[in-house]
């Protein structure tokens, strides 16, 4: 051994035990938050997550892995944040996940275990009264009333007695101080001398209270009033009676292809998807169809040699890609209002006509389309400016010497030699404009609405917006139907991505 080699082996092996010791901390750090993700009731979410935290501590841990470090973060990355969020959504497809199922089975039980009746004949208000650490609970009565043994409030006592009294206490805590001690005050029970036990009813009243339901063997209930059995049926994830009511809350539970059944067997459901994935196309078409030729006519004209004021003309027709699209999206919104905008007032008073821009489906469509061309514009026209820079003069001045025209000139030299480079930008534009949710749910909010439908869907909605507001904005969130119509969304994007990957390629051949 060198002198060197023994000189940087007692300098290096500290450093190793630094980083082992930062690879463990992390990892330990990782397998705790995978706990509580899976203690909250995220289970599959943790195990993702403790799995992300194993193989960190295989790649950072061991040198054998070594060359797998410089791409886990981003595996991870990928895992933690696209694929899992994917494969969930596809999972909860196959479940009745909803505003109405929302909790585990044991908790949607706990919640209706909980329903209390109170005998309002038996109700009394009552107060506080400070006795040393404890407290002493009075309960007024319109012969004089009821005073409790001391009683500590922290949750030891379950059943404290009273005894009746002539007069009140000469001092009572305030009100707040049991709106502090509502939880201890809600475990207590006070024995009254006529055998009734008397509970916590609210803020300001003790009464005997009564649970509505007892749990019996099966996990069934029995309604302690009427006697009524509910019976739990896991395939709707509710509590079922014999007359096949349902009762809230229900629980998350798999119903297979229960969610498809409904997308496809009703009509309320299918038509409104059957438009709207129809309008998606053909709103994403006609946006790259519309931005492109505006964009590449303005970067033509912009070309001229002998136009003046070019670069204030840049300057101006690139403004509107410079603006934050949702700026110019609220400000197009007050200016198609149909009451109170500009361009309805200018209509009117130039053609006397008021255009229904909010409350009729093609004019909506039609307002979607001139705000979503104006936002979209300026990019192609930068880019056809680029690819305008890279025909060659000398094949434009031949043509003109043969007698060509500039319009000839352009669809048989200028624009086949850039149409190759600019199909992938277009293809990215028509995906980008397949999921543009900002610009429908601030400019229209999906309007007008489809009539006869079961779901909230409008006329403007394109299939990520109709998603979103059956999974956030309606009034009974559908978790479940959304993530089944996401799944139906995710299958027919991969053939037409797929369709356009063979469609550019071919093109590409050809050329």
């Amino acid at each position: 051994m060198t002198q060197s080699a023994a000189i940087e082996m007692p300098q290096g092996r500290p450093g190793r035990l630094v980083a082992k010791a930062l690879v463990a901390v992390i990892t330990l750090a990782l397998i705790f938050v995978a706990y509580t993700v899976y203690a909250i009731g995220q289970p599959i979410f943790g195990v993702v997550v403790l799995l992300v935290a194993l193989g960190f501590f295989y790649v950072f841990g061991f040198a054998r892995a070594y060359t797998a470090r410089f791409i886990y973060p981003g595996i991870a990355t990928m895992a933690l944040f696209v694929v899992f969020p994917i494969f969930y959504t596809i999972y909860l497809g196959f479940t009745n996940y909803g505003s109405f199922n929302l909790l585990t089975f044991e908790r949607a039980q706990e919640v209706i275990l909980s329903g209390r009746s109170v005998d309002e004949t038996t109700a009394r208000p009552f107060a506080l009264v400070q006795d040393g650490a404890a407290y002493r609970i009075y309960l007024s009565d319109e012969s004089g009333g009821f005073l409790s043994d001391p009683v500590p409030l922290d949750g030891s006592a379950e059943t404290v007695s009273a005894r009746p009294v002539a007069n009140p206490p000469a001092e009572t805590m305030e009100r707040r101080a049991a709106v502090q001690l509502r939880g201890p005050l809600g475990e207590i029970g006070i024995a009254l001398p006529d055998g009734n036990l008397l509970r916590n009813a609210g803020l300001r009243e003790f009464a005997k209270v009564t649970p509505d339901f007892e749990r019996l063997e099966d996990n069934r209930l029995r309604h302690v009033a009427s006697g009524e059995i509910l019976t739990p049926d896991h395939e709707t994830g509710f509590y079922t009676t014999a007359d096949g009511e349902t009762i809230a809350p229900g629980w998350r539970t798999y119903i297979g292809l229960g969610n498809f059944e409904r997308i496809f067997g009703s009509e309320g459901i299918r038509g409104p998807i059957v438009s709207i994935f129809a309008w998606t196309v053909a709103f994403a078409a006609a946006s790259v169809v519309f931005t492109f030729a505006i964009g590449l006519t303005l970067a033509t004209i912009l070309q001229w040699e002998h136009l003046r004021f070019k670069a204030v003309y840049r300057v101006l027709l690139i403004l509107p890609y410079a603006v934050p699209a949702f700026i110019s999206i609220l400000i197009f919104r007050g200016l198609f209002n149909q009451n109170f905008g500009e361009i309805n007032m200018i209509l009117e008073a130039v053609f006397n006509i008021r255009p229904d821009w909010n409350t009729d489906g093609t004019l909506a469509r039609t307002m979607l389309l001139i705000v979503n061309t104006w936002l979209g514009y300026p990019y192609m026209m930068l880019l056809a400016m680029g690819f305008l820079q890279a025909v060659p003069e000398e094949q434009k001045k031949a043509a003109y010497l043969e007698g060509a025209g500039p319009v000839r000139v352009f669809f048989k030299i200028t624009l086949p030699q850039i149409i190759p480079p600019f199909l992938p930008l277009l293809l990215a534009s028509f995906a980008f404009n397949f999921n543009n949710i900002v610009l429908v749910l601030l400019l229209s909010g999906g309007g007008p609405d489809i009539p006869g439908t079961i779901i909230p869907a409008g006329q403007t909605d394109i299939l990520g917006s109709f998603t979103y507001r059956i999974a956030f904005q309606d009034s009974g969130t559908q978790f479940g139907l959304a993530g089944a119509i996401t799944l139906i969304i995710f299958v027919l994007v991969s053939i037409i991505a797929y369709a356009n990957f063979v469609a550019m390629r071919r093109a590409t051949a050809k050329v």
